[in-house]
């Protein structure tokens, strides 16, 4: 679970009820069935309509799981950890030994590019077919994450289109001067319900959803370079340093041959 996520969420909608509590208003006034039918219903029809139900229904689910769940990225320093291992192998053995090593990988996406190294394919195709599996992840999120673009900026607009529904039946019968502030309130609602939506929900979702991918954009291009420069036979020190520039400056210290031989050094002595 995401616990930032889940709290951003959470706290979200408590400012947004003790925003309105404390002003003395009561919680009913800002509930109006109509209004959120125009809103909710009108701008999930709207993508509905541009979508095809499966995609429809499969954007809306593994939108909001990818947003609450703890994203599968992978860690980069443990990918390195592994890849320079990998390296240490195959500067011994040759690549044919990282075969072995294949069967205990975890990441399918790292199984799949040793494979392509082992079975000898040329290094310009095994980095063509990984990008090409990158390429089509990132297509796949960003049809989710589209969806909750979309959402963002149709909640909004239906909103509007309620209170000009709204302001258009006040305008209709102004017989009633003492009407004409509830009515306003009423019509106003709809914009209320899509500023909410769009800001609470669909922006925060279109924002992590990005992050995701752009995370584990950068942990499989890491993979990539590790496994290209195994291939082209680098030495192990040179690759460490190659994918040391993925981290951030302080992540660098706790990753890499003097930190894997720092931990034996210290199991060694216990």
């Amino acid at each position: 679970m995401d616990i930032a996520s889940l709290v951003g969420l959470v706290l979200g909608f408590i400012m947004l009820i003790y925003g309105i509590v404390s002003t003395g208003a009561q919680i009913s006034t800002y509930i109006d069935v109509p209004s959120i039918i125009i809103t909710i219903g009108g701008s999930m029809a709207t993508i509905m309509t541009s979508n095809k139900m499966p995609d429809f229904i499969n954007a809306l689910k593994v939108g909001l799981q990818k947003t609450l769940k703890e994203p599968e990225n992978g860690d980069p320093k443990a990918i390195i950890s592994t890849i320079l291992d990998m390296a240490n192998v195959a500067r011994k053995e040759g690549l044919l030994a990282l075969e072995g090593v294949a069967a205990d990988i975890q990441d399918e996406f790292l199984k799949k590019g040793v494979m392509l190294v082992v079975d000898g394919t040329d290094a310009d195709l095994v980095r063509a077919i990984l990008e090409n599996d990158m390429a089509s992840m990132t297509d796949r999120h960003n049809k989710v994450s589209g969806f909750f673009d979309t959402w963002g900026t149709q909640g909004p607009a239906w909103g509007m289109i309620g209170t000009l529904i709204g302001l258009i039946n006040m305008l209709n019968d102004l017989s009633d001067p003492s009407s004409i502030g509830p009515n306003m309130a009423v019509a106003l609602i709809t914009t209320f319900y899509g500023s909410v939506l769009a800001n609470w929900l669909c922006v925060p979702v279109v924002n992590k959803l990005k992050a995701n991918n752009d995370a584990e954009i950068m942990v499989k291009t890491l993979t990539v370079e590790g496994l290209l420069s195994i291939q082209a036979g680098e030495n192990p020190r040179i690759i460490e340093e190659k994918l040391k520039t993925f981290l951030a400056p302080a992540e660098r210290d706790s990753v890499g041959i003097d930190a894997m031989n720092g931990k034996a050094g210290e199991g060694g002595e216990a």
